[in-house]
């Protein structure tokens, strides 16, 4: 007689993803971090099983507040009353069902069915089947579409004080522009390593290693690579030929004009991009953050691309009286509601609140304040931020200049997603009178 044997069950795709946002929901991690922890766990299974986590993952993730606002309208329970699981399901079961066409409702409602049972659910069964099929009947009649057409904030899966503020500032046309730019793919954006070679260099070797590339539309040295989703394994990459930045924080250090061996701070420097651009160009660099762990991961961008930068733990929020009108140029990449990128980290929606705006406002005028103790005669303060509310911008530069008359406007910026070619950002370059 054969000996029978004991077959492992397989995870479906569709149970790493609700694992992966139970995750998220459990213990309030942000989707990167889980996406990348859960999918180190199927990093053997096919790229298209991993590419159908990300979208699941990544899609639910966006569309979340979209999504709770249709389930509400056939559900009882609202649904943050409903079981972590159940939410969870609900929410991915309507996301494929509205969004993913290579999911078929029938397909999707048996393996909702499916997963409650394998989670010992059943007696939730009904509820969650009758839930989803008059979301199916409410799609298919128009009801669905009709909820989503009637506020830009329900569209656009935002909380409704961010899209209100934004219809404020730029009138509802160019809001809806910002809103869309978040669900809208992007190529990766790198820089060109002009230490190790040109940009025409750089295309070339690329273009050997089969990576399409097209040229940057608002600096010389940006490649956007269309095709790539996983930057460590482009050629190249170890070596230290390119970093990934967007455009607008290559604008940033642009505008200032770097010479060779200026004296230049970097007070907010994690990841360290910015830092290294500047050494690239030549600057002598002091690079500060807050803990080890972030001077580590400036370091460690640093020693890939074979630059020479001096790096420190250091709180931008406490005086250094030695460095008192040392640097030639000092950065204050302030901490902000990150609403420039919310199409890059598809949750950080969730996590603003206008009181949060306020307390990040006044955290970077402080650390800008104490910034410019720094700046010689003559020399310049670089203030940036990857946010679109003027408050946090404009608002707070003029507050700054105002309290600091020794210092002028030289150029300013502000970078919308969905109307320029980058990620939402702002700089203000100001200039410290001569003594």
């Amino acid at each position: 007689m054969a000996m029978e044997t004991t077959k492992k069950k397989e995870t479906t795709p569709r149970e790493k993803a609700l694992e992966i946002l139970l995750d998220m929901e459990r213990n309030g991690r942000f989707s990167s971090q889980a996406l990348e922890d859960g999918l180190r766990m199927i990093q053997f299974e096919e790229k298209e099983t991993r590419a159908y986590v990300s979208r699941l993952v990544e899609g639910t993730t966006e569309y979340r507040l979209q999504l709770d606002r249709i389930l509400e309208q056939y559900a009882k329970l609202p649904m943050k009353k409903q079981k972590p699981k159940v939410r969870c399901l609900l929410r991915m079961s309507v996301y494929q069902m509205l969004y993913m066409d290579s999911a078929p409702d029938h397909a999707v409602l048996s393996e909702a069915g499916q997963m409650m049972k394998r989670h010992h659910l059943e007696g939730l069964l009904r509820v969650v089947n009758g839930i989803l099929r008059n979301v199916q009947r409410g799609i298919e009649n128009g009801e669905v579409r009709n909820l989503l057409d009637s506020s830009p904030a329900i569209r656009y899966s935002v909380p409704e004080w961010i899209a209100g503020r934004l219809i404020s500032v730029y009138g509802e046309e160019t809001a809806e522009k910002i809103l869309e730019a978040s669900f809208r793919e992007r190529p990766l954006t790198i820089r060109c390593n002009r230490t190790k070679q040109t940009p025409e260099e750089l295309t070339e070797f690329l273009s050997k290693e089969n990576v399409r590339t097209k040229q940057g539309e608002l600096s010389k040295m940006a490649l956007l690579l269309p095709e790539i989703d996983f930057v460590r394994r482009i050629p190249g990459y170890r070596d230290g030929r390119f970093s990934v930045q967007d455009e607008s924080s290559m604008c940033t250090i642009e505008a200032i004009g770097i010479l060779p061996g200026i004296r230049f701070l970097d007070v907010c420097a994690a990841p360290g991009g910015k830092s290294c651009y500047a050494a690239e160009c030549g600057a002598n660099v002091t690079s500060r953050d807050v803990s080890p762990e972030k001077v580590d991961r400036i370091m460690e961008n640093a020693e890939r691309l074979g630059l020479s930068i001096n790096a420190e733990v250091q709180d931008a929020t406490e005086p250094v009286e030695e460095d008192t009108e040392k640097y030639d140029v000092v950065l204050a990449d302030v901490p902000c509601s990150g609403l420039g990128v919310m199409g890059r980290k598809n949750d950080i929606k969730y996590h603003v609140t206008p009181e949060g705006v306020k307390e990040l406002t006044a955290l970077g005028q402080k650390i800008l304040g104490i910034a410019a103790a720094y700046v010689r005669p003559g020399g310049k303060l670089m203030f940036s931020t990857c946010t679109i509310l003027p408050e946090e911008n404009q608002e707070a530069a003029e507050h700054f200049l105002k309290e600091h008359p020794e210092f002028g406007k030289v150029e300013e910026k502000q970078f919308l997603q969905g109307v320029d070619p980058c990620d939402g950002f702002y700089y203000c370059l100001m200039q410290r009178v001569e003594a």
